[in-house]
């Protein structure tokens, strides 16, 4: 019988490593198994729609009064009554505070007596006293007149006499110094008539004018004087502030009663200019306010003609309703306006839009094979929750529009049906994860 025990030891020396090596192999093989198990990540994804889309041009504001009156005394004193609460709601022309004025009453008074005087002086001199020198000049010239023919026919008739010889030359003589006088006295009192028509009478006139004038100047000043002790409102609105009390002093120029429209109100934005060409008086708007569930509709009632100088932007007025005044004055909005529309483009959400760390766009498709992979894309115009795709994609890929976020190129995803509330969801426009 042959020595079998040589050769199975020699049998088991050969064999030994080579079970060692498969065992070590097996081991090794399963360890990468576990190590990395094949997972994929659950995706939400949609095809981009075929329609159309209208720009929202958003930014932010404060809501504002359409008006606005702040109300300060012209003059400085202690306050007399006030007739209006903060919350009040006033009319224009409405009484909302008096300041002390009885020194500024009697200072009217006395400016009235003198008023008063001005316009009997007046009376008496334009009705009384300047007809009166008129007519007197008038008759004073005729009597000079009536004189002086008197004295001529008299020269006259002892010129013939003397001529004669029935009268002595004295006679002539002194009738013909007689009538030098009457046409001295006719010629003072035709001057004084020409100068009463032509100066005095006017002159007479327009001092009794001026005094009148100024007398009641300083009765007007006066009552003005009385006048700013009275507040009044020049506007519609509510009394929003009202810093005093009464008693208190009011100095001249500091606001004493605010007054605010807010029936309705004003969301001023400033916008680039690029993006205020595209907006027109009458466009559409919504405001979103704190504390709202539902955005509050706007129209656009002014673009500014003229850039700000310091900004260089353009300012826009948004007018929204405001009659239950459930929307305050001062509260920052946020708002976003109606621009124009394109239509037959593709769109997507804007959760499914990302952004390199250059600031590219780009989003994450999904391929036939359940791989995700990056795709650039090139983007439009954009609104609440869509944004219009110019290049990088067909109607017939399929989008990640939730859990692209900081998504690997490369994973395999496995897409599911779209949740109503994915808390997991990440902002749209999101940095890429690293």
């Amino acid at each position: 019988m042959p020595n079998v025990l040589p050769l199975a030891l020699k049998s088991l020396r050969l064999t030994a490593p080579l079970t060692a090596a498969l065992a070590l192999s097996f081991v090794i093989g399963c360890t990468k198994k576990e190590a990395e198990p094949d997972v994929s990540v659950s995706v939400q994804a949609a095809h981009p729609e075929l329609g159309s889309i209208t720009q929202q041009i958003t930014a932010d504001a404060v809501l504002a009064p359409i008006a606005q009156a702040a109300i300060s005394p012209k003059i400085t004193a202690p306050v007399k009554k006030f007739y209006v609460q903060r919350g009040s709601r006033v009319k224009t022309g409405q009484l909302l505070a008096t300041l002390e004025n009885s020194d500024l009453e009697a200072a009217a008074l006395d400016n009235r007596g003198a008023y008063d005087a001005a316009k009997a002086a007046y009376a008496t001199s334009t009705k009384a006293q300047i007809p009166e020198d008129y007519q007197r000049a008038e008759l004073d010239l005729a009597q000079a007149k009536a004189n002086l023919d008197l004295n001529k026919s008299i020269v006259t008739a002892r010129k013939q006499l003397f001529a004669e010889g029935a009268i002595p030359g004295r006679d002539l003589d002194t009738a013909t110094a007689a009538l030098v006088q009457a046409q001295a006295a006719y010629d003072t009192a035709d001057q004084h008539f020409e100068s009463m028509q032509k100066v005095s009478r006017g002159a007479a006139v327009q001092s009794a004018e001026g005094q009148l004038a100024s007398a009641k100047g300083k009765y007007l000043g006066a009552e003005a004087q009385v006048s700013y002790s009275e507040l009044r409102s020049p506007i519609d609105g509510i009394v929003t502030d009202r810093p005093l009390f009464a008693g208190e002093t009011a100095a001249s120029g500091a606001p004493l009663i605010t007054v605010m429209e807010t029936a309705k109100l004003l969301a001023k934005v400033h916008l680039a200019q690029s993006l205020a060409q595209q907006i027109k008086v009458g466009d559409d708007a919504t405001v979103t306010v704190p504390g709202l569930d539902d955005p509050v509709q706007a129209k656009v009632s002014l673009v500014s003609p003229a850039l700000d100088p310091g900004s260089t932007t353009v300012e826009v007025w948004l007018t929204l309703a405001n009659q239950d005044s459930s929307l305050k004055v001062g509260t920052p909005v946020h708002v976003a306006i109606a621009g124009h529309t394109v239509k037959n483009i593709l769109s997507l959400p804007l959760s499914a839009l990302l952004v390199n760390d250059s600031g590219s766009h780009y989003v994450m498709v999904v391929g036939a094979d359940g791989i995700a992979h990056k795709r650039a894309v090139t983007t439009g115009i954009q609104d609440n929750a869509d944004v219009e795709i110019r290049s990088g994609l067909t109607a017939a890929d399929n989008v990640i529009t939730t859990g692209a976020y900081g998504l690997d190129d490369g994973t395999k995803v496995t897409v599911g049906a779209a949740s109503d509330d994915d808390s997991d969801a990440k902002p749209a426009a999101g940095k890429e994860g690293k």
